[in-house]
């Protein structure tokens, strides 16, 4: 499906700020892409200062929830955390752990095993959970779906603080969905609809942030140290792929700076065993490289190793757990590959891409990558995709979704014949009878508005920028925009016409493409690597010139021809020699 190319042009935003803001005009311009008009919102976004984090006590019910910990603290009542198994999880139970450790609380946690007890609050654990004499329920990253668990614990006398960020369940009610919630003694979750927190887009472990900040305000406890967790807080808000702006802007640009001096043992020692030791760690490393090592033992075996690893004061066991955490993730990369490959096989062998909303069962993918996989085909077909795989006692799995495509609506519309889900616009989990899959199919395909423009790949530049204007000023304005992510995208940059005249085919696979490009009106080139463009540029190039001249052009390394390229560029730096290059997204032959 050949791409769209579209070129933003917020032209008044751009005015707006060009008038008021003394700022290189790039820097405005991709700003304004972003929707920042303002001379306060550049100042905020271009300066993201601690100081500017928001109140927690502006959050729905953190009163009450602060309460009743803090109660809970002076009366030496048990309190439990109650996480997940992803990163978001992870980092919020670590958060709370280390709260709940300054506050002198008598706590523990409980972190739900991926395959025994699944994503949430679990009815058998709650039960043991009051057998073993806890009082107070906190939750991190989950609760806001947990209606009957909730419910058992009040009956069991228990105090439930629910802390959440995932969107409110909804309930139809004479034709239309209204949002209902689980009566817990405080539900903390921005997303409620009568809450007036200012920023709605917080991840789990933002959340835990909110309440150890007004905890540590009720106890008594300098606010700032809170701040120390802001390095924990950074991880879990690129690896959840939430919003890069305002306050979670402000939480990973601070965060990272932190993380590059971090005192956690844990921290050190995974930065030590992926190759982190000496370089300094940005957004990329935490959602590709840190934030999947953390991932990996909740999908493989159980998530406490990446908390024990990120509370312990032990260098030797902090070491030896980074070491279990890569081995993990190593592992996790095989199986993803593996299974990738054989859900592209069925889905082609059923036509399953034909539909507008792909659901595939596959009874071998083990289910904690189910996630992974779901989203590698949303990004290879560009429709939403439903993987689904073999639970305990019935199939689960997980959702991806396209921009254009609210899944957690679209699920909602479904609930009847599913037993459990719960989710965001963009990404679900879900549990179902297997009987009950060729319908969800039928029926999310039945009620499926997407057209096919919607469904067409459409690649957002922010602006033409000739070869020629390119130097290491310019990259250093556009590496100050940093970090890049949801909501702040690396900006991307168009040139049309650009004339190559060597190529080379490199990496151990000769599965990577590297060409030179000629920079107009100088008497120079520019390099430019791709990653994944290599079999496309290969398909396009061979249908003008033929397979001959392109199978002559990668043994001589000469090329000719002409190509439009969306890039981002950055400086690459190898035997003390620096030089601009390309970092080539998208190409087609001019």
């Amino acid at each position: 499906m050949r791409e769209k190319w579209v070129v933003i042009n917020k032209k008044e935003e751009f005015e707006k700020l060009s008038k008021n803001v003394k700022e290189n005009p790039l820097a405005l311009r991709i700003l304004a892409n972003r929707g920042i008009s303002t001379v306060e919102g550049a100042k905020k976004f271009l300066s993201p200062d601690i100081n500017n984090l928001y109140d927690g006590f502006l959050l729905k019910d953190m009163d009450k929830g602060v309460d009743i910990i803090r109660e809970a603290v002076i009366n030496n009542k048990k309190i439990v955390i109650y996480g997940d198994y992803d990163c978001d999880g992870v980092i919020s139970t670590v958060i709370l752990y280390k709260a709940l450790k300054k506050v002198g609380a008598n706590f523990s946690y409980h972190i739900p095993h991926r395959e025994e007890e699944g994503y949430g609050m679990h009815s058998g654990r709650i039960q043991k959970l009051k057998d073993e004499g806890y009082d107070v329920i906190l939750t991190c990253d989950n609760g806001i779906s947990a209606f009957e668990e909730v419910k058992l614990a009040k009956e069991l006398g228990m105090e439930v603080v629910l802390t959440d960020h995932h969107d409110i369940p909804l309930k139809e009610v004479d034709g239309e969905f209204v949002s209902i919630m689980p009566k817990a003694d405080a539900v903390i979750n921005p997303k409620r609809n009568d809450c007036t927190y200012p920023f709605k887009h917080l991840c789990g472990a933002g959340v835990a942030l909110k309440f150890s900040q007004c905890l540590y305000k009720k106890m008594g406890i300098e606010e700032n140290e809170y701040k120390e967790l802001i390095e924990y807080a950074a991880i879990s808000t690129v690896c959840d792929v939430v919003d890069l702006l305002d306050e979670n802007r402000i939480i990973v640009k601070n965060g990272l700076k932190m993380i590059n001096k971090t005192n956690n043992k844990g921290l050190i020692e995974l930065r030590n065993v992926t190759g982190l030791k000496d370089k300094e760690v940005n957004e990329y490393h935490l959602g590709f490289v840190i934030g999947p090592c953390i991932n990996a033992t909740g999908r493989l075996e159980t998530a406490n190793l990446s908390v024990d690893l990120l509370i312990t004061e032990d260098e030797k066991k902090a070491k030896d757990l980074a070491k279990k955490l890569y081995d993990l993730n190593a592992r996790r990369q095989e199986l993803t590959k593996e299974s990738a490959e054989r859900i592209v096989e069925k889905i082609e062998k059923e036509n399953f891409h034909h539909n507008k909303v792909i659901v595939v069962y596959d009874e071998e993918i083990h289910e904690s990558i189910a996630g992974i996989v779901a989203g590698r085909m949303k990004e290879r077909y560009n429709l939403p995709c439903i993987v689904l795989t073999k639970g305990k006692e019935m199939p689960k799995g997980s959702a991806r979704s396209i921009e254009c495509y609210n899944i957690f609506e679209e699920l909602s519309k479904c609930k009847d014949l599913m037993s459990k889900f719960g989710g965001h616009p963009m990404a679900a989990g879900l549990s179902l009878l297997e009987e009950n899959i060729p319908k969800l199919r039928e029926k999310l395909n039945n009620i499926c508005t997407l057209t096919e423009e919607d469904v067409k790949p459409v690649v957002k530049i922010d602006l033409p920028l000739p070869l020629q204007y390119l130097d290491e000023d310019l990259i250093k304005v556009i590496e100050g925009l940093r970090p890049f992510g949801k909501g702040n995208p690396s900006p991307l940059f168009a040139v049309k016409d650009v004339e190559i005249d060597k190529i080379w085919l490199i990496g151990k696979e000769k599965n990577y493409l590297k060409l030179r490009c000629k920079i107009p009106g100088k008497n120079s080139a520019i390099d430019g690597l791709s990653f994944d463009k290599l079999e496309y540029f290969k398909e396009v190039y061979i249908d003008k010139y033929g397979e001959e001249v392109f199978l002559k052009a990668c043994d001589s390394n000469c090329i000719r021809g002409k190509i439009d390229l969306i890039y981002y560029p950055n400086v690459n730096e190898f035997n003390g020699r620096r030089t601009v290059q390309l970092m080539i997204k998208n190409l087609r032959i001019s």
